[in-house]
């Protein structure tokens, strides 16, 4: 089956969290260009003339461009499938990026909103050559702590997001598993029928 539920939007809904309530953070390139999207999403969530609820789907439409510019979701897609990705032709692995982020953007939208006055703390930050990971942690009301790493890679000067590591969950690991057992256990089409089922409902789910 498809990634569990839960699972998926804790792991999503954290990692969206952390983005949207980020606070000061140490210097290094992969980090400020992670603040100053933080920055464009909260200019927009604090913006009063989206803030009526007529205007959710505006405000999340425009939160969503500025957040998903920093994410490389072919990439993404493209270490979720795993080795099963150089099997594909061009156009099967361009309508399977599509799927896949049809399926996170779907995902996040009843999250974004869900969270407030918790804390995020940026910690280290470890470059290597064209890699990049991002450690932070975050603080919520309660006084719990919970781990978050962004993994970036350097693409013509930008730092693009392709894996997030929530309390040691990593959101690209969690869904190779789950392609592949589906791939190994039936097939490809089956697992592209099932994306195309999940893409459907979610979409339909948050309109």
């Amino acid at each position: 089956m498809l990634p569990k539920s839960n699972l998926f939007l804790k792991t999503l809904g954290v990692l969206l969290f952390a983005l949207f309530l980020s606070g000061s953070a140490d210097a290094g390139m992969p980090t400020d260009q992670i603040k100053a999207t933080v920055d464009k999403a909260v200019a927009v969530l604090k913006d009063p003339r989206l803030k009526s609820a007529v205007k959710v789907k505006e405000r999340r439409d425009q939160i969503k461009q500025v957040l998903f510019a920093r994410f490389d979701f072919t990439e993404m897609a493209k270490r979720a499938l795993g080795s099963n990705w150089r099997r594909r032709t061009s156009q099967e692995q361009d309508e399977f990026v599509r799927l896949f982020t049809d399926i996170l953007e779907a995902a996040y939208a009843d999250i974004i909103e869900s969270y407030s006055d918790e804390k995020i703390v940026f910690v280290n930050e470890r470059i290597d050559g064209g890699f990049a990971d991002v450690g932070s942690k975050i603080v919520t009301q309660k006084g719990e702590e919970r781990s978050i790493q962004y993994k970036a890679h350097l693409v013509s000067n930008e730092w693009k997001v392709y894996d997030v590591v929530a309390e040691n969950i990593s959101l690209v690991n969690n869904y190779r598993s789950q392609f592949n057992r589906v791939i190994a256990n039936s097939s490809y089409e089956e697992l592209l029928n099932r994306l195309k089922d999940k893409a459907q409902f979610t979409g339909a789910a948050t309109k």
